[in-house]
């Protein structure tokens, strides 16, 4: 039976399209059948709405999609004005985006894993399954009482969505430990929750969108995207 440190060696990678031109094979697919042509209409239909500025794009984000490697396309849609504002679950804001702002990362599973064979094993050793990924128990806690330790130095009133992921973003916690009723090892928290920019308008959390009608706030990566 493989380690924990064995299971978890593999990390997944985000792609970065920036490096592929996938335009021409994307036109090609119209010519195609099936799924294929679906692509290209798709691709075609997202161009009309960039090029209507009275058009609001709007990505929703369902799914286990950060960690399946699909961060940097988000953070480059935003950056490069695609979207106008994201409706996303918690898990892919939470538990795999800000997871790994503070330092974490998704692995690899085995193709033997897929399909729920050695659960039971995996759940003995503190490793969360989502299809063909792994991720570690221990540092998913971590990341919760890191999000509550956030929360918990917020004014008491009523709060959007938006409000506490940008909290989020631009808070610093000095370190937390992992809840003492676990049966592995305490550890703690990074220090801090990782950022490299500022959070100030047009450069850094925060910058201008001229996209649509008006200007208006846009984040410039995942952790800070939410809007309710």
């Amino acid at each position: 039976m493989p380690t924990k440190k064995e299971l978890l060696s593999t990390p997944i990678r985000h792609i970065d399209l920036a490096k592929y031109n996938v335009v021409p094979l994307v036109d090609a697919m119209a010519s195609m059948a099936y799924t294929s042509r679906d692509t290209a209409r798709a691709a075609s239909i997202y161009e009309m709405m960039l090029r209507d500025t009275d058009c609001g794009v709007i990505l929703c984000l369902a799914g286990s999609l950060i960690s399946a490697g699909l961060q940097k396309v988000f953070v480059d849609m935003i950056r490069n004005n695609m979207v106008d504002a994201i409706v996303s679950t918690g898990a892919n804001i939470v538990d795999q985006d800000f997871f790994e702002a503070l330092g974490f990362r998704h692995y690899i599973a085995g193709d033997e894993y897929k399909y729920g064979n050695g659960d039971a094993n995996l759940r003995e050793m503190m490793i969360d399954r989502i299809y063909d990924t792994f991720i570690d128990e221990e540092e998913l806690r971590i990341c919760d009482e890191t999000t509550e330790k956030i929360i918990n130095t917020l004014e008491p009133r009523a709060y959007s969505s938006r409000e506490i992921i940008r909290e989020m973003g631009g808070r610093r916690p000095r370190g937390t430990t992992i809840p003492s009723s676990s049966r592995r090892m305490r550890r703690t928290c990074p220090s801090s929750v990782r950022r490299s920019r500022t959070a100030r308008p047009g450069s850094g959390l925060w910058r201008t969108s001229t996209r649509g009608a008006g200007r208006r706030w846009c984040p410039s990566t995942l952790p800070r995207t939410f809007t309710s």
